[in-house]
């Protein structure tokens, strides 16, 4: 009886090491990050001209996945010793020593050429070309070369995130265009505000990690300014791509775009007034993540109903 309870208890200790493993190394995934990348590809691919077979689309959406995973295995490889300093990023498993330095940078090696070839394997060498441009502009351009350097390290890196959406549509048509190009340019012109925001109450972190976010490098007067700048440039963007969607589409992204730029205008008001302004910008920050997902789904929606009549 000892012996089979000796048995049972090992067996169980195993199954929960694989277990607390197995969630160790997709954590390194980033899945948060990862979803909205695949979620902002799939869009692409559904409003692309053509179509693909459910196994293919299936394949194509798991080399994004996979490429987009690698990036962020990659990513905290890279930025482990950063980590250990931000108190957003330092229970990651690199900072708490679950995964070693070398495994990380294998897993994430790994999976970006796998995710590459895959993608190249079940669609065509425009989209696999795009997606590994996006591992090594996220990798190389925006954490290695950018990120410690300079305040604009989010403006120029932003790119990475916009990429996704081309590759969807690259996978489907094998081509790009001016309509899937201005969604590129959406996602682009969104990311420093809604990164900005972030750093307006997360700038101590920041500062220990010695990252130059715009807060710490010209203050927060300055920053809220150019928030602003950005989230005027939003709405004339939605509204060219309106050309090519329905007034559904144009009417829902001005609604969109207009309480982003309201949001971004009344975070001025409450400069220098401490826990109020700190809440202005959260609210703006996490405004701006369910902006960028209200306009790719209205625009699954607005694809939905073009099909339908």
């Amino acid at each position: 009886m000892t012996n089979v309870t000796s048995v049972t208890n090992k067996d169980y200790q195993l199954r929960s090491f694989i277990k607390l493993k197995v969630n160790d190394y997709i954590s390194l995934l980033k899945p948060r990050v990862m979803s909205l990348s695949i979620f902002t590809s799939i869009v692409g691919m559904i409003i692309a001209p053509g179509s693909l077979d459910l196994l293919t689309s299936f394949l194509v959406i798991l080399a994004i996945t996979i490429g987009s995973g690698a990036s962020g295995a990659l990513n905290m490889w890279y930025e482990r010793d950063t980590d250990a300093l931000m108190a957003r990023t330092k229970d990651r498993v690199l900072p708490r020593k679950r995964i070693s330095p070398l495994g990380a940078l294998v897993y994430g090696t790994v999976l970006a050429i796998f995710s590459v070839c895959l993608l190249y394997y079940v669609s065509n060498l425009l989209a696999a070309s795009l997606l590994a441009l996006t591992i090594f502009y996220y990798i190389f351009v925006y954490t290695i070369w950018l990120k410690k350097r300079t305040p604009q390290n989010i403006v120029i890196g932003g790119a990475a995130g916009a990429f996704p959406p081309l590759i969807g549509w690259a996978s489907v048509s094998g081509s790009l265009s001016l309509e899937i190009l201005l969604l590129f340019l959406l996602i682009f012109l969104w990311t420093p505000p809604h990164f900005w925001a972030l750093a307006l109450y997360q700038s101590d972190d920041y500062k220990k990690a010695g990252i130059p976010m715009m807060p710490i490098v010209v203050g927060d007067k300055k920053t809220v300014t150019m928030i602003i700048l950005y989230s005027f440039t939003l709405l004339p963007v939605t509204m060219m791509m309106s050309y090519y969607y329905s007034i559904f589409f144009a009417i829902s992204s001005a609604v969109l775009g207009i309480s982003f730029i309201y949001l971004a205008l009344n975070l001025r008001t409450f400069l220098g007034e401490g826990q109020m302004f700190v809440k202005k910008a959260q609210t703006l920050f996490y405004f701006s993540i369910i902006y960028l997902f209200n306009i790719f789904a209205i625009l699954l929606i607005d694809n939905l109903m073009w099909n339908i009549v």
